[in-house]
C-alpha cells in the first residue's frame, strides 16, 4: 500500500525520525529529572517548616541524605540525555555526511549556484542545535504542568499568577519569533554573500595583484560589508529591545511572585518557607519558557539550515544502482544532441547527430563560442542541462555507473584542476596508486623526466589547485592523468594550449601512441598543425555541425575559395 503524501517525510526528516528511540529515552530522562528538579523546594518546605519547629537534627540528617540521593538521579538524568543527545549527533553526522558530500558535489555539478561547502555548515548547525542547550527547552517544557500543579497545590493564586506569566512569556517568544525572524535570516543570508564574495576573490590573488584591481574589487566588498552590518546592527537593536522587554517581564514575574507570597503570608494562608520555595518554584517552572526565548535565534538559524539541507538533498537524489557493462570498445553516437544553459535564450548545441567509430581521432574545430568545449562535456556525460542521446557502445552514458565508467574515461578539461596531494596521487586519480601505471602515464605524455627533477619527485605536493607548478606542467600532467590506466575513450580540450614545442612533440607522440592502441580519441584544438595526427575532422560552427568526415575530405572542402564561403568559419592556425 503506497504511502499518503502527506504522510511522507523528506530524506532529511527521514533521518531524524530514526532516532525516535533516543528521542524517546531522552524524553523519560528529562521526566526524571524535571520531577526530580522539585527536590531543593521540597528540602526546602522541610527544613523551614519542620526542622527549623521540631529542632530535630536527626530529621535534618534523614531529609539531608534523601535530598541528596534524589539530587544526585537527577543530575545523573541530566548527564545522560546530555551524553545520548551528543551521540545521536555525532551518529546523525556519520549518517548524512556522505550523502550530504555527494549532494553538494552534483549540486556543484549541475551549476546550481549554491555554496558546496555551505551544506557541510548546515549539517554542523544542525548537529549542534540537536546537542545543545536550546533543544533541553523542548524537552523540559512539556513538564512545565507539573510545577503549575504544585504551586495550586500550594495555593490557588500563586497557580494563577504562574499561569498568567507563562502565558505572558509564551506571547512574548511568539512575538519576538515573529519580529526576529526575517531579519535573523536576513543577517544569515547578507553572512553568505559576504564570504563567499571574498572566497571566489582569494582564490584569483594573482590576477587582482597582476592587474591592480584590488582596490575596485575592496570597494565592492565593503559596499555588501556594509549592507551586511547595516541588516546586522537593524537586528542587533531589535533583539535588544525585545530582550530589554523580556528582561522587565521577568524581574517583574519574580518580584511579584514574591510579593504574593509574602501577602499569604501576612494572611496566615502560606508558611515562610512556602513564600520562598514558590518562589525557586515559579522559576522552574518558566524556565524552559526563558531558555527557548534565549535560544530562539540559534532554532531559527537550525530551522533555516534544515531547510536548505533538505531542498539540496530532494533537488540532488542519490544516484540509483546503474547497469553493470563490460569494458567498452569506445564508439560514441550523439542523436538529437542539444546541450542548454539556465538563462540563454539559444541553446549551445543545436540537434547534433553523429557516428563516431571506436579507435579513431577525431578533431573538433571551429570557431570560440561554437560549443566545441560543451560538445566535449557532454560526450563523458558530465554536462547538466542536454536533451537527445549521447551512447557509448550503444548504450546512453547515464546508465553507466560513474564508478564504473571513470577508468575507462580520459578527459582533459581547459582549466586544469589539480587536487591537493601527491604528483602521483593526482595522476591516479587518487584511487590506489600503481607505480608501473603512474610512471607509464608520465611516460608515454613526455614528463616522467620533468618528475624525477622536481624535488620529491612523484611524491611531490601540488599544493592547493596544484599551484606549485607552471601552466605548462600542469596540461601535461593532466594529460598523464587523462591516458591513466589506458582508458578506451580519450576526451582532449586544447591540449596544446600551453604547451613549447617539446610538449607538442610529446602530446604529438601520445595521439599516436592511443591510436595503435584502438583508442578513441576527440582532440579539440585551434592550432592546425596538430591535424595530421587525427584520422576526422568535425567543424562545429554555431552549435551546428558544418562538416564531418575524414580529415582529408574536410579539409579540402575547407580551403579558401569563392564557392566555398564556410572557410571563413575555419580556424586559423594559432
Amino acid at each position: 500500500m503506497k504511502t499518503p503524501t502527506f504522510f511522507q517525510r523528506s530524506e532529511l526528516a527521514a533521518a531524524l525520525w530514526a532516532f525516535r528511540r533516543e528521542f524517546l529515552v531522552v524524553g523519560v530522562f528529562s521526566l526524571v529529572a524535571n520531577v526530580l528538579m522539585l527536590t531543593p523546594t521540597l528540602y526546602m518546605l522541610q527544613v523551614y517548616d519542620r526542622v527549623m519547629v521540631s529542632q530535630s537534627g536527626l530529621t535534618l540528617l534523614g531529609v539531608s541524605l534523601i535530598a541528596l540521593f534524589l539530587i544526585s538521579v537527577m543530575a545523573f538524568a541530566e548527564w545522560a540525555r546530555s551524553r545520548l543527545l551528543v551521540r545521536a549527533g555525532v551518529r546523525l553526522d556519520e549518517q548524512l555526511n556522505g550523502r550530504v558530500f555527494n549532494a553538494s558535489f552534483e549540486a556543484a555539478l549541475n551549476q546550481s549556484g549554491r555554496n558546496p561547502t555551505q551544506a557541510f555548515s548546515e549539517l554542523v548547525n544542525i548537529r549542534q542545535f540537536l546537542t545543545g542547550n536550546g533543544i533541553f527547552a523542548f524537552f523540559d517544557a512539556p513538564w512545565m504542568p507539573i510545577y503549575l500543579l504544585v504551586l495550586f497545590m500550594m495555593h490557588p493564586l500563586l497557580g494563577w499568577l504562574a499561569v498568567f506569566f507563562a502565558a505572558l512569556l509564551t506571547c512574548l517568544a511568539y512575538v519576538i519569533h515573529r519580529l526576529t525572524i526575517e531579519s535573523t535570516a536576513g543577517v544569515l543570508q547578507t553572512a553568505i554573500h559576504v564570504n563567499s564574495y571574498v572566497h571566489s576573490k582569494l582564490r584569483n590573488a594573482e590576477v587582482i595583484e597582476a592587474f591592480g584591481m584590488l582596490d575596485h574589487l575592496r570597494r565592492r566588498w565593503l559596499n555588501r560589508q556594509s549592507q551586511h552590518l547595516h541588516v546586522a546592527a537593524t537586528s542587533q537593536e531589535l533583539n535588544q529591545r525585545l530582550q530589554s522587554f523580556s528582561k522587565f517581564v521577568r524581574y517583574s514575574q519574580q518580584s511579584l511572585m514574591l510579593g504574593a507570597g509574602a501577602f499569604l503570608v501576612i494572611r496566615g494562608e502560606l508558611s515562610t518557607g512556602g513564600m520562598i520555595a514558590a518562589n525557586i518554584m515559579m522559576s522552574r517552572a518558566l524556565a524552559p519558557i526563558d531558555l527557548i526565548t534565549g535560544t530562539w535565534k540559534s532554532f531559527i538559524a537550525a530551522r533555516t539550515a534544515f531547510e536548505s539541507l533538505e531542498a539540496l538533498l530532494r533537488e540532488n537524489p542519490e544516484r540509483g544502482a546503474r547497469a553493470v557493462h563490460a569494458a567498452p570498445a569506445g564508439r560514441m553516437q550523439i542523436d538529437g544532441l542539444v546541450a542548454t544553459v539556465p538563462g540563454r535564450a539559444q541553446p549551445i548545441l543545436k540537434g547534433l547527430d553523429a557516428d563516431f567509430p571506436a579507435g579513431d581521432i577525431i578533431a573538433i574545430i571551429g570557431p570560440s563560442g561554437s560549443g566545441k568545449s560543451t560538445l566535449a562535456r557532454t560526450l563523458v556525460g558530465i554536462w547538466p542541462q542536454r536533451e537527445g542521446r549521447v551512447l557509448l557502445d550503444g548504450e546512453p552514458i547515464e546508465s553507466w555507473d560513474r564508478g564504473e565508467l571513470g577508468p575507462h574515461i580520459g578527459y582533459l578539461p581547459q582549466d586544469i584542476e589539480l587536487l591537493e596531494g601527491s604528483l602521483a596521487e593526482n595522476i591516479a586519480r587518487f584511487g590506489t596508486v600503481d607505480p608501473e601505471k603512474v610512471i607509464a602515464a608520465a611516460q608515454r605524455t613526455g614528463i616522467h623526466d620533468m618528475i624525477l627533477r622536481l624535488p620529491n619527485g612523484y611524491d611531490t605536493q601540488m599544493g592547493e589547485a596544484g599551484n606549485t607548478l607552471s601552466g605548462g606542467q600542469r596540461q601535461r600532467i593532466g594529460l598523464a592523468r587523462a591516458v591513466y590506466g589506458d582508458p578506451a575513450l580519450v576526451v582532449l580540450d586544447e591540449p596544446n594550449a600551453n604547451l613549447d614545442d617539446a610538449g607538442e612533440a610529446a602530446l604529438i607522440d601520445t595521439l599516436r601512441y592511443l591510436k595503435t592502441e584502438g583508442k578513441t580519441v576527440f582532440l579539440i584544438t585551434h592550432r592546425m598543425n596538430i591535424i595530421d595526427a587525427v584520422d576526422r575532422i568535425l567543424l562545429l560552427v554555431d552549435g551546428q555541425i558544418l562538416r564531418y568526415g575524414p580529415r582529408a575530405e574536410v579539409i579540402a572542402a575547407l580551403q579558401p575559395s569563392a564557392a566555398q564561403p564556410a572557410a571563413a568559419a575555419a580556424p586559423q592556425p594559432a
